[in-house]
């Protein structure tokens, strides 16, 4: 088996295996815990990531395309993208929820634009520690790799995306408080779920492109904070609401079916943009 493809399958299998072996080793050694708290949940934080780091060290694939510079002279565009890619997203979602009666900003009102600013601090330095094994795995290791063995682009971010998705199943199913969970979606759990297969290909698109052309993972993790700071207390902290059965496809997080719409849509100009690019060079 050629050696690139045999480690993005052992990546692949950690990924998708990582969450639910943290899980079985909370239940052998009868975890008390917060499961947020366990080692489960370190187990299941960690191991992409640092299968694919054993992997460049030992498995052959090297540190060419590791992506752990920041190019900040290069790249500024791709940072400042990162920066503002969600917020426009957002804005331009919720005024199409605030157009069809969607959504309530009644909360903003009522707490103060202050209140949202410091939920959004407390959010952002959760995400950090998070975020950084997630984008060390996904962009850090599996785009570029992807990209490495020849996988088409489409397809390569499609592959990372439902990988992306089977990561998080133990997250929801185990490990996230069902409290927290339950304020953040507007629908059951299993259509949650069964939604965020829908969304999550469009957002690695766009995290991919911007990995891909940026050659930096640091972009992507920028995007992946600022996704996770903004959108997370809007439904948490009770921000906003969304209300009636087509909540899910309104809401302005990264979770809503139209917010991943505008994701694709930005994911795919990149993706055209770094093809013009290619073939000019």
């Amino acid at each position: 088996m050629n050696k690139t493809i045999r480690n993005i399958i052992i990546v692949a299998f950690f990924t998708v295996g990582g969450g639910w072996l943290g899980i079985w080793l909370n239940n052998l050694t009868g975890n008390t815990q917060p499961p947020m708290q366990s080692l489960g949940v370190l187990v299941w934080l960690t191991t992409p990531a640092l299968s694919g780091i054993f992997l460049r060290a030992f498995g052959g694939d090297g540190w060419k395309d590791s992506g752990f510079g920041l190019n900040l002279i290069s790249s500024w565009k791709w940072y400042l993208a990162a920066i503002l890619v969600y917020p426009l997203a957002a804005l331009l979602t919720f005024g199409l929820a605030a157009l069809f009666g969607f959504v309530s900003a009644e909360g903003f009102a009522t707490q103060g634009f202050s209140a949202y600013i410091s939920a959004a601090g407390v959010m952002l330095v959760g995400s950090l520690m998070k975020n950084i094994f997630e984008e060390f795995a996904w962009r850090g290791y599996l785009t570029p790799r992807l990209d490495a063995a020849k996988v088409h682009p489409l397809l390569n971010h499609l592959i990372v995306g439902i990988l992306w998705w089977s990561w998080h199943l133990p997250y929801y199913y185990y490990f996230l408080d069902r409290a927290v969970l339950k304020a953040a979606i507007s629908t059951s759990i299993p259509v949650f779920l069964l939604i965020g297969l829908l969304v999550m290909p469009p957002t690695a698109l766009l995290f991919g492109e911007l990995r891909l052309l940026s050659k930096s993972v640091w972009p992507v993790f920028i995007l992946h904070n600022v996704i996770n700071a903004l959108s997370m207390p809007l439904l948490i902290n009770g921000f906003i609401e969304v209300k009636g059965p087509l909540a899910f496809i309104f809401t302005p997080t990264n979770e809503g079916v139209i917010t991943s719409i505008f994701f694709g849509v930005a994911g795919w100009m990149l993706y055209q943009y770094r093809m013009k690019k290619t073939a000019n060079n």
